[in-house]
């Protein structure tokens, strides 16, 4: 892994970490534009194509250069994005924004549920859509929340503004993005 001075030891554990980890990349004007590997964000900053805004401390070595690790890059070029970013409506952006947990108990989610049910005119859109568990999704079954006696821990809505970012990385950001993140707002 890494030594006590923060070079990098060789072997498979190194890039294990590395591969998993991943960097902030803003524009030019600090807006967040994506989350890219390490690899690909050191590239980036030792092509001259972007500058080193935060690093962790550590460092990625090669035979003639040392550069930290980047945790958040800008790019020196402003790129011009044409369209509003969206989360897609799927299994795994349902259960982050839920938090794997069944909107009905608190239990650990396993299915998803519409709230008003697609047999009854019930939409597949982010207001209708929550993770339930087995259990609640059964008792449920082809009736709404109040039929069945049920109430929601919390109403279901089209995730945040930088909903992609946690769809994309499976959990929440890396602390030092948060400024960044909420810069952007």
């Amino acid at each position: 892994m890494y030594t006590q001075s923060g070079t990098v030891k060789r072997g498979r554990r190194h890039w294990y970490d590395l591969a998993m980890a991943h960097a902030l990349v803003l524009n030019a004007t600090y807006e967040p534009l994506s989350v890219v590997s390490i690899r690909r964000a050191v590239v980036l900053v030792v092509r001259d194509k972007a500058e080193l805004v935060e690093s962790s401390d550590r460092i990625w070595s090669s035979e003639r250069m040392q550069v930290p690790v980047p945790s958040v890059i800008r790019l020196r070029r402003y790129v011009r994005v044409p369209f509003q970013r969206r989360v897609p409506l799927n299994r795994r952006a349902v259960f982050a924004r839920d938090g794997s947990h069944c909107q009905y108990c608190g239990a650990a989610a396993e299915n998803l549920d519409h709230v008003m049910p697609r047999s009854r005119g019930g939409d597949h859109i982010w207001e209708n859509v929550v993770a339930a568990c087995r259990p609640c999704n059964t008792r449920k079954g082809d009736r709404t929340p109040e039929e069945a006696g049920m109430v929601l821990t919390m109403p279901p809505k089209v995730p945040r503004r930088h909903g992609w970012l946690l769809i994309g990385l499976g959990g929440p950001p890396d602390p030092s993005w948060m400024a960044y993140l909420a810069m952007a707002s």
